[in-house]
């Protein structure tokens, strides 16, 4: 069945068509299509007729947004759809934003294309008749599986092409061209808004099966640098070759990475997740050291949770996201060294302490798996569950709360927030409720002594 926004763009289309117009899907969907991708966001692009006709066109069916209307870009209100006309874009300065944009309805498909920023987003497919217009070989590059830059010049003009190149080939496994590559390396990022460059870091880590081709790309770019510099510090630090055989922290940290992306849709905050496993390790680049013939980095995940948030505060301002992230961080280890333990309180409070606990077995796992080591995590994962689950039986269990201290005669105060600590740091241990308020009650009778 046809989808409204598609339903919407064929309407305008016959309406320009009268009009002596021509409507095109541009970009992404069309790019999506061929590879066979479901298409979510519809892109169309109206050549050959003024601006002003457009906007009847579109009062004519709907509510008309004007996303800047200047630019020549609208969207009608209940549809999820840009409606854009050929522009010009000229640069007059260094950011992401620092454009003078010029709409010309009548440039040509060609001209209109060469905006694009790769070949394989400068195809347009005829909203009607279905023709497509490939002005730049951008069929050959999507079946040779290639990421090219449509044009020298217009490429330059905006930097954070250099991370879209290195998103779309993470997303569908595609080799940047080594044209691009060259050209891409020569661009200064430092400009670019933060927001951006996080957008498009988010489309890797959640779209991807591979992220590591991100980061990879991104290396081979030489724009690691000034936004991900502490993945880029990661190359060259070495680790025990007995647990870690895969080579230097960079390069577990990407196995690391694709293993997570195998498990992202279990996890119940995949972008904290994910950006957890990317940065779980940062803390290796300052404590490893060689000790008695051997590489240790002893109390690397503090460090991690550091320099994490170093990277984190850079590219992003939201809190939660930063605080879930350092959480699993901080705690990532801790599954791994205690699955086989005795210790069941120890487990209990670990779980406790994890915002998202089976996040955290998650993210373990995939650290697990990301060597260059062969294992079987089953029964490790299944012992991790088991305990998880009994600490979910365990917060069922009723807890001391202040209507139970103030029948035990206390009255409200600091000693309150104490003693709800205490019970709940009991109830953790196993004890029931009565004997925490067992407990709890001796010592206020001995303190009342004192």
């Amino acid at each position: 069945m046809e989808n409204k926004d598609i339903h919407i763009a064929k309407v305008i289309a016959q309406e320009v068509l009268k009009k002596g117009g021509r409507t095109f899907f541009v970009g992404g969907c069309v790019r999506d299509e061929i590879l066979g991708i479901d298409i979510k966001d519809v892109d169309i692009e109206v050549h050959n007729i003024e601006v002003e006709d457009l906007v009847k066109i579109l009062e004519s069916i709907g509510d008309v947004q004007k996303i800047g209307s200047f630019f020549g870009v609208f969207n009608i209100k209940g549809y999820d759809i840009d409606i854009a006309m050929p522009r010009k874009e000229k640069s007059n300065g260094r950011g992401h934003k620092d454009f003078e944009i010029f709409v010309d309805p009548f440039i040509g498909y060609k001209e209109a294309a060469l905006r694009r920023d790769f070949t394989i987003n400068s195809l347009m497919k005829d909203v009607l008749s279905g023709e497509i217009i490939d002005s730049f070989n951008g069929i050959e590059d999507l079946n040779n599986k290639i990421i090219r830059h449509v044009n020298d010049d217009s490429f330059c003009e905006d930097p954070l092409r250099v991370f879209r190149g290195a998103q779309f080939a993470a997303r569908f496994d595609f080799e940047i061209d080594e044209k691009t590559k060259l050209l891409s390396s020569t661009m200064d990022v430092s400009s670019l808004a933060f927001e951006r460059v996080f957008d498009e870091l988010k489309k890797a880590l959640l779209k991807a099966n591979k992220p590591s081709i991100f980061f990879k790309s991104s290396k081979d770019m030489n724009q690691l640098s000034y936004w991900f510099k502490e993945v880029e510090d990661l190359i060259g630090i070495n680790q025990s070759e007995i647990h870690h055989p895969e080579g230097d922290v960079f390069t577990h940290t990407m196995m690391v990475l694709d293993e997570a992306a195998k498990l992202r849709d279990q996890a119940k905050n995949k972008l904290a997740f994910m950006l957890a496993a990317l940065c779980h390790d940062f803390g290796k680049t300052v404590t490893t050291e060689l000790k008695k013939g051997k590489l240790t980095a002893y109390g690397h995940e503090v460090e991690s949770v550091t320099l994490a948030k170093g990277l984190l505060d850079r590219l992003t301002n939201k809190i939660s996201l930063k605080k879930e992230t350092l959480n699993l961080i901080k705690l990532h280890m801790k599954p791994n060294q205690m699955y086989n333990s005795a210790k069941k309180k120890s487990m209990m409070k670990l779980w406790d302490d994890a915002i998202h606990p089976s996040d955290l077995i998650l993210l373990a796992k995939a650290d697990a798996l990301g060597r260059g080591v062969k294992k079987d995590y089953s029964e490790i994962e299944c012992i991790l569950n088991k305990s998880l689950n009994e600490y979910k039986e365990l917060m069922l269990e009723p807890e001391v709360v202040g209507k139970d201290l103030i029948e035990l005669g206390l009255k409200p105060g600091i000693l309150f927030s104490e003693y709800i600590k205490l019970g709940h740091k009991l109830h953790l241990s196993g004890l029931s409720k009565d004997e925490i308020l067992k407990h709890i009650k001796a010592d206020i009778n001995k303190k009342s002594l004192v």
